[in-house]
């Protein structure tokens, strides 16, 4: 199929930047240059603004019933689209188009759930401690338009994941996407504004992140800033935000430890840490990415991952039986390159992979290491493709220690058939999510989000819709 250019949308309408400039799109699974995207300039930037000041003028006004039908109706074009959608998405982005229409059809159901949380905003009657004559009431407004940036990785769910609650409790928003992946956020757009989106309500912009971002979060009608990305570049942005008194909410780095205790069902933990270790080549921020395997253990685990990365299916993610898709640009193949040297260097083993894939696209073998020593950069920084590191340990107290002696809280896993080390686990390991006997499973009901420096603020579950609210107190004396 054909891989269309995109275009700006501002204002219920899809435009060319102002001044005609445009980025190239290439595809990571050949190099070559598969379409354009419009780079918006100032004067754009000004026009989104103002349509979002006047979109949410009207959008705070209707009903939470009405902005859930149209949410809703969205939800059902996505569905409709999906082929398509997930097809558009292999192709700037890489991934499986099995993955791409996972990716997709989950957009859907976010839009579905949320577009029934914004029937659950509710404010409440506090009695009058002084004064049965006094009235006093919590209120919870929109909070106001939005500025949300959006990565590469998962171009749709991590958009849809600030639309859909933004939306819900009626605010306006401003997406910056991704320039490397434009068109599956143009899509998710698309199926909203075609969904009967008032003009204003939704805008959607490309072009210099850094431009754009600094015009955006400091400009007055922006209210609350919302990103996803890396943790050095969501500091910036955070202190951005706080010297104009934004909100802000923070889904940043992680660098996800795996336990696998003494006890573990060998096969369970194998077999799970490979299916999400592989996933999306690895650019997963809560991919599994340091593997603490108790003594008894580590050899035959490390032995069963490299034969199940060594089986991985690479290569484009258009062709049929294809499991793992490129990385998204020749910096991501550079930087598995020198994490692996690095390795080596300190010591590991290579079991698996550890090199370049042909000489066209981004291709990079799965990889396994053992015997990763805690100074090598692979344990310390967080990959972002497909490398998995694995080391031993003695007591799981050690690991645990280990586990929260990185900066990062995102994600974390673990393999236990203890009970009471399952409760540690829970109790003990710092991050915001924890899957324990199986791969990461989200839904639009949970939190998503991490604590230190993964960032703060939830993309899912109620507490979603919470950091789109603005909570007042109205107290009115009877006479």
């Amino acid at each position: 199929m054909t891989y269309p250019d995109t275009q700006l949308f501002i204002d219920g309408m899809w435009r060319a930047a102002s001044n005609g400039a445009t980025l190239p799109v290439v595809n990571p699974a050949t190099g070559s240059e598969i379409g354009r995207v419009a780079r918006a300039s100032l004067a754009d930037l000004d026009s989104a603004l103002a349509a979002a000041q006047r979109g949410f003028e009207t959008w705070r006004d209707m009903t939470s019933l009405t902005r859930g039908q149209i949410l809703r109706q969205a939800a059902t074009l996505v569905r409709e689209r999906a082929e398509h959608i997930a097809q558009v998405l292999t192709q700037e982005q890489g991934k499986p188009v099995s993955e791409a229409t996972g990716e997709t059809l989950a957009a859907a159901d976010i839009l579905d759930w949320f577009a029934d949380e914004g029937m659950r905003v509710y404010g409440r009657v506090v009695p009058s401690r002084r004064n049965p004559a006094i009235r006093q009431t919590v209120v919870r407004d929109p909070l106001g338009p939005v500025a949300a940036f959006t990565p590469w990785n998962f171009p749709i769910n991590q958009l849809v994941l600030k639309l859909a609650p933004a939306l819900a409790a009626g605010c306006s928003v401003i997406a910056k996407a991704a320039e490397e992946t434009p068109a599956a956020p143009a899509a998710l757009v698309a199926a909203l504004a075609d969904a009967g989106l008032p003009k204003g309500v939704l805008g959607l912009v490309y072009g210099d992140p850094a431009e754009i971002s600094s015009h955006l979060i400091a400009h007055p009608v922006i209210r609350k800033v919302t990103f996803t990305g890396s943790t050095a570049v969501g500091k910036q942005l955070a202190a951005l935000a706080g010297a104009h008194m934004k909100r802000v909410t923070m889904e940043l780095g992680g660098h996800a430890p795996v336990i696998v205790c003494e006890d573990a069902n060998l096969e369970l933990a194998v077999k799970s840490c490979g299916s999400a270790k592989f996933r999306n080549a690895g650019q997963v921020c809560i991919s599994p990415t340091r593997f603490l395997v108790h003594e008894s253990l580590v050899r035959p685990f490390s032995e069963a991952l490299a034969r199940q990365a060594q089986a991985v299916q690479v290569g484009n993610g258009l062709d049929p039986g294809t499991e793992m898709g490129p990385l998204a640009n020749p910096r991501r193949v550079s930087a598995m390159e020198d994490l692996v040297e690095d390795a080596q260097r300190a010591g590991a083993q290579l079991l698996a992979g550890g090199k370049r894939i042909g000489d066209a696209g981004n291709f990079w073998s799965p990889t396994v290491l053992a015997d990763v020593p805690l100074h090598a950069r692979v344990f310390n920084e967080e990959p972002f493709g497909p490398i998995a590191a694995i080391r031993s340990f003695n007591h799981l107290d050690d690991a645990i220690a280990e586990a929260n002696r990185l900066p990062y809280g995102l994600a974390g896993y673990g393999f236990t058939e203890s009970l009471k080390n399952a409760d540690l686990l829970g109790r003990k390991v710092e991050v915001g999510m924890l899957w324990l006997n199986m791969p990461a499973s989200t839904s639009p009901e949970l939190p998503f989000g991490g604590m230190k420096d993964s960032g703060y603020g939830s993309e899912g579950g109620p507490e979603a819709l919470e950091a789109y609210l603005s909570v007042r107190s109205v107290v009115v004396r009877n006479a």
